[in-house]
């Protein structure tokens, strides 16, 4: 087997998925496991370079982290990868009790050594931007970037919501371990990686500033040289860690040597039919369902509500499923959904059935996703079961985790770009998806009319 360079976990699907886009598109062919892969499955890919492993970190408890990351952490230094990332979404979504990011840092410590953890969140390629330790994101491509305390969609999350955009100071109710910042200011100045990294003096994790692709690329090029005092490295942060990587192998030439032939089609044709499900509560999927029903897709509505109440359950998914079915062999395109946006009444009637089966409100955060995510997963297998499809589309991040386990899913791998962090992939399973093609994408990610281009092509 090549030497594999990078390998990692993400905190969700779409992000998982993100960063294989940006490895593939490198020229690394990447391929991302469901489970973190044994060195004989590995050895089933000729050519691998990278691989990930797409994990739901996000939703979990701290005690649940210990169990999951700890294990899985172990095996991806095990694959002697030289650089070990642990994946966080570009809009940090955290907080103490729900996907801690600093309980993972710390675990991440336990497994790799006690050595400083690069931390790389912005990303302008997805419209992410950090400035002196604040996060600002962008509510879809099209906006202006909204500091994170004041994004329509992070400050109302129905998870995490987040109230602080500086990351240090977010992450210090998280972790005591000691979280450095280099600055814009720094990455501007620096003649040299050795010059940014004595900002790591006496610190546990050097977060790094991004506001354009230079500074990803001299970020890159200290990452290069942490690696030569580490191996394995490990890392934490979005896929900003990824692009600033390629950024370096692209400037310094060293990408020419390290590339194997991958399949990347630049464009794709268009195909007869589309389903899509989709759980996010994001505006920008709002924004695109909308646009969606103006192109001709039939829009289904769900509700989580019953879905999540065991008396009602199979009434709804049976329901679903004979609607979808229904509009599919008449020809149509059909989009099922679970909300409309944060303002949306089912958001608060879910989170009411949950009350009612005994759930606390940490639990409401916790497993609602677990709860109804199953259930999303199997309206759609049922649906492909009755009526077969090329191309398959799931939105939302959690949303996402649970479907593809649903759909018997075993392993992706990116073959055209789509939208940035979600691009078009090739499934990989034993049952009937296997070569279906799939798309997982973030709620707040992709243009407004994301779905007509999923369905038309883009040739």
């Amino acid at each position: 087997m090549t030497r594999l360079i990078l390998a990692y976990y993400g905190d969700d699907f779409t992000g998982s998925t993100d960063v294989m886009e940006v490895l593939q598109w490198a020229g690394l062919r990447t391929v991302l496991f469901l489970e973190p892969p044994t060195h004989e499955r590995l050895a089933e890919f000729p050519g691998l370079q990278a691989f990930g492993v797409a994990g739901w970190s996000r939703t979990m408890s701290p005690a649940e982290m210990d169990g999951e990351l700890k294990p899985a952490f172990q095996s991806l230094r095990d694959s002697g990868a030289a650089i070990v990332h642990y994946k966080t979404c570009s809009t940090f979504d955290s907080s103490a009790e729900i996907g801690n990011i600093g309980r993972a840092m710390e675990l991440g410590r336990d497994v790799f050594g006690n050595h400083v953890i690069p931390m790389v969140v912005g990303s302008p390629n997805l419209g992410r931007y950090q400035v002196f330790g604040n996060l600002f994101a962008r509510s879809g491509l099209d906006t202006e970037p909204f500091r994170l305390d004041r994004h329509p969609t992070m400050r109302h999350h129905p998870i995490t919501p987040m109230a602080e955009a500086d990351l240090r100071s977010h992450l210090a109710k998280q972790t005591s371990l000691r979280v450095g910042l280099c600055s814009v200011l720094q990455l501007d100045a620096a003649r040299s990686s050795d010059e940014l990294l004595n900002a790591a003096t006496g610190i546990d994790a050097l977060l790094f500033d991004v506001l354009t692709p230079k500074h990803l690329a001299t970020i890159g090029a200290t990452l290069q040289q942490m690696l030569t005092q580490c191996s394995p490295q490990f890392a934490v942060g979005s896929s900003g860690i990824e692009y600033a990587l390629k950024e370096h192998w692209s400037r310094s030439g060293s990408s020419d040597t390290m590339s194997s032939s991958v399949e990347c089609r630049p464009t794709f044709d268009a195909t007869k039919q589309l389903v899509v499900m989709t759980g996010s509560c994001s505006p920008v999927n709002d924004r695109q369902l909308s646009a969606a029903e103006k192109d001709g897709f039939q829009l289904i509505a769900l509700d989580p509500a019953k879905l999540i109440d065991p008396a009602f359950a199979e009434q709804e998914i049976s329901r679903s499923v004979g609607e979808a079915v229904r509009f599919l062999k008449q020809g149509a395109s059909v989009i099922l959904h679970s909300c409309r946006g944060p303002d949306d009444p089912r958001v608060d009637q879910a989170r009411a059935a949950l009350r009612r089966l005994g759930f606390s409100d940490l639990d409401v955060k916790l497993k609602s996703g677990r709860t109804l995510g199953p259930r999303l997963g199997r309206i759609l297998r049922e649906v492909l079961l009755q009526h077969p499809l090329e191309r398959v589309c799931v939105a939302g991040g959690d949303t996402s985790s649970y479907v593809a386990r649903e759909l018997g899913i075993d392993a992706l791998e990116a073959v055209a770009p789509l939208a940035p962090g979600s691009p078009l992939c090739r499934v990989h399973a034993n049952g009937a998806m296997d070569g279906v093609e799939i798309t997982f994408k973030g709620g707040q990610v992709g243009k407004d009319n994301l779905w007509a281009s999923v369905l038309n092509g883009t040739r």
